[in-house]
C-alpha cells in the first residue's frame, strides 16, 4: 500500500523570490519540507509567509517583482501582510516598445468561429437588445417604466430580442455644459447606442437637461431613423403620455430587431473586456493568469481583448509599455497614469497604496501586488493601443482603456467602446452582470466558486488545486467565450443582472 505524497500547503512562483503563497489555510508550526522552515504565525488562504530572512527595507518580490519592502526584519516563516509589508516608490524602466514582439496571427482560414449576428454594417453582435436611454436623469422614471413593459410575455413573440433595457445614470445635469465631462457622458451613451449589441434605441430626455437631446445628437452625428427614436417628455404632455408614447415607439422596433439570426463568423469580431473585481490573492495565480491565457488565444486568431482599470495596473505598467508596439503607444499608458497619480495626490486612495477591505483580507497587501496580479488578465500579448474612457477601439489585439477601478465605470467604458463580453474574474465573490454584452464570471479559488455556483460561471481554483496547468485553462475559458458569444447565457444573464449596472464615469459632477 502507497501513500500519497502530502500537497505543499505553500506555492513558490518564482525561484527568485522570497515570500510563497498559502494554498489553504496553514496553522502555525506547520513544517514546510520544499522551503526548509516552519511556519510561526496562522497563515490565511492566499497570503504569504517569508521563504526566508527578509531585513527591513529589503524588497518584496513575488514573481519576482516587487510588491513591497519588509518593514521590519522577518525571519523565515513569517506571515507577511500589510501590517509588514511597506508600500514604496519604484524606479521603472519602461523600455517603451523595447522588448515588442508581433502576435502571429492564424491566418482567417483556421481561425475559430462563433454563431454572431451580423449587422448591416458589417459589425457583429453576440446579444440583441433594444436600449432606452436618457440623456439626463430626470427622464429615468420614464425610460425605466418604458422598458418594464416589455417583461417576457411581450417579448415572448419576439424569439431573437434579449431584452428591452433601461440605460439611466444620475448625470446630464448639474455639470458643466462643454468640455471633458460632458463629451465622456455623450460618448458613453453614444457608444452604447451604436454598440453591435443595440437592434434600436430610444432616447429619451425631460426637455431643460445640460445635456440637451438636441445637442448630444449634433455632437455625436447620431441620426433619428426608424430603429433610433426619441422622445421629449415635456412635449409629450407629461410624464403619463410619454410612457405610453414611448411604449408605442419601442414596440414598433421589435419586428426589425427580431428580424435576425445566428450564423458562422471568426473569432476575430470577439471584443473582451478585461475586469477583476474582489480580487484575492489566489487571483493573480488563477483567474488572471488563466485569462491572460485565453485572450493570448483570443487574439492569435484576431480578436480584442480591453484591458483597463488603470489605477489598478500602476507599479507594474512598465511590463505593458516595455511591449507596446511603438514607443508612442508606451508613452500614451505612462501620460494616463500620472494623470491618476497628479489626480489623487493626497487623497486616500488606492493608487496611493492601499487597497479595498475585501482585497487586503484576500490577501493583496497593497496596489503593487493587486497591479501584479491584475495586469496579467492581458497575458504577455503586445500592447497595441491606448483608449481613453469609452472611446471606439478599433484596433485588434491587446489595448488599453483608461478607466477608473471601479468596476461598473470600467466595463461601461470598456462596452461603450465596443466589447461584446465582458470577463470578470473574482476571489471573493463579486456579483457583477452586464448588458448589452453579457458577463462571464472566472472564480480564483474552488471554495468560493461551490458556495456561489450560481454566480460563477468558470472554476479557475482547479489550478490552486494542482487539477489543471494555467495553459489549460485559458483553452478551456477560450472555448467557453466562443459558447457565450454564440449565445449561450452567462449566470449573470440567467440571475438577470446587469439592467443597473450601466454607470458612465462621473468625472465633472459640480453642483
Amino acid at each position: 500500500m502507497t501513500t500519497a505524497t502530502p500537497r505543499n500547503p505553500f506555492i513558490r512562483l518564482d525561484a527568485a523570490d522570497n515570500v510563497v503563497v498559502a494554498r489553504m489555510e496553514v496553522p502555525a508550526g506547520t513544517e514546510v519540507p520544499s522551503e526548509g522552515l516552519v511556519t510561526l504565525h496562522p497563515v490565511p488562504a492566499g497570503h504569504k509567509i517569508a521563504a526566508r530572512f527578509i531585513a527591513q527595507g529589503e524588497p518584496v518580490l513575488k514573481y519576482n517583482t516587487i510588491i513591497g519592502f519588509a518593514s521590519e526584519d522577518l525571519p523565515p516563516g513569517t506571515w507577511m501582510h500589510s501590517h509588514n509589508i511597506a508600500f514604496g516608490e519604484l524606479q521603472k524602466d519602461y523600455r517603451h516598445g523595447l522588448d515588442y514582439r508581433p502576435t502571429e496571427l492564424l491566418p482567417p482560414e483556421k481561425r475559430a468561429t462563433f454563431q454572431g449576428i451580423k449587422r448591416a454594417d458589417s459589425r457583429v453582435a453576440t446579444r440583441n437588445y433594444i436600449g432606452v436611454f436618457i440623456v439626463g436623469h430626470g427622464a429615468a422614471t420614464v425610460a425605466r417604466k418604458v422598458a418594464d413593459a416589455f417583461d417576457e410575455e411581450v417579448l415572448a413573440g419576439f424569439g431573437n430580442v434579449d431584452g428591452v433595457v433601461p440605460y439611466v445614470h444620475e448625470q446630464g445635469a448639474g455639470m458643466e455644459l462643454s468640455g471633458e465631462p460632458m463629451d465622456l457622458l455623450r460618448r458613453t451613451l453614444s457608444g452604447y447606442i451604436r454598440h453591435p449589441n443595440t437592434a434600436g434605441a430610444l432616447v429619451i430626455a425631460q426637455g431643460n437637461e445640460h445635456n440637451a437631446l438636441d445637442e448630444f445628437l449634433a455632437a455625436t452625428g447620431l441620426q433619428p431613423g426608424p430603429m433610433l427614436r426619441t422622445l421629449v417628455v415635456g412635449e409629450a404632455g407629461g410624464t403619463r403620455k410619454a410612457i405610453q408614447a414611448g411604449i408605442e415607439m419601442v414596440a414598433r422596433m421589435l419586428p426589425e430587431a427580431n428580424a435576425v439570426k445566428r450564423e458562422p463568423v471568426s473569432a476575430e469580431h470577439i471584443m473582451v473586456g478585461l475586469q477583476c473585481g474582489g480580487s484575492d490573492g489566489f487571483s493573480g495565480l488563477s483567474a488572471n493568469p488563466a485569462l491572460g491565457a485565453a485572450m493570448e488565444i483570443l487574439i492569435r486568431h484576431g480578436g480584442t481583448a480591453i484591458l483597463s482599470e488603470t489605477s489598478e495596473i500602476f507599479g507594474v505598467e512598465h511590463t505593458l509599455t516595455a511591449r507596446a508596439v511603438t514607443p508612442e503607444v508606451g508613452k500614451k499608458l505612462v501620460e494616463r497614469i500620472d494623470w491618476w497619480l497628479q489626480y489623487n495626490a493626497g487623497r486616500d486612495t488606492q493608487i496611493n497604496g492601499r487597497v479595498s477591505p475585501g482585497n487586503n483580507a484576500g490577501g493583496l497587501a497593497n496596489v503593487l501586488e493587486k497591479s501584479l496580479g491584475g495586469a496579467k488578465k492581458g497575458g504577455n500579448a503586445p500592447l497595441m493601443e491606448v483608449y481613453r474612457y469609452a472611446e471606439p477601439v478599433t484596433q485588434h489585439g491587446l489595448v488599453f482603456m483608461d478607466t477608473p477601478g471601479y468596476d461598473p465605470v470600467s466595463a461601461t467604458g470598456q462596452i461603450a467602446g465596443g466589447a461584446n463580453l465582458i470577463c470578470f474574474t473574482t476571489g471573493r465573490g463579486s456579483c457583477f452582470g452586464s448588458v448589452p454584452a453579457p458577463t462571464v464570471k472566472l472564480a480564483s479559488n474552488t471554495p468560493m466558486y461551490v458556495r456561489m455556483t450560481a454566480d460563477m460561471d468558470i472554476n479557475c481554483g482547479v489550478v490552486i488545486d494542482g487539477e489543471a496547468t494555467i495553459a489549460e485553462m485559458g483553452q478551456r475559458i477560450f472555448e467557453q467565450i466562443l459558447r457565450h458569444a454564440s449565445g449561450e447565457p452567462t449566470r449573470s444573464e440567467a440571475l438577470g443582472v446587469g439592467r443597473n449596472e450601466f454607470v458612465p464615469w462621473p468625472i465633472g459632477v459640480t453642483d
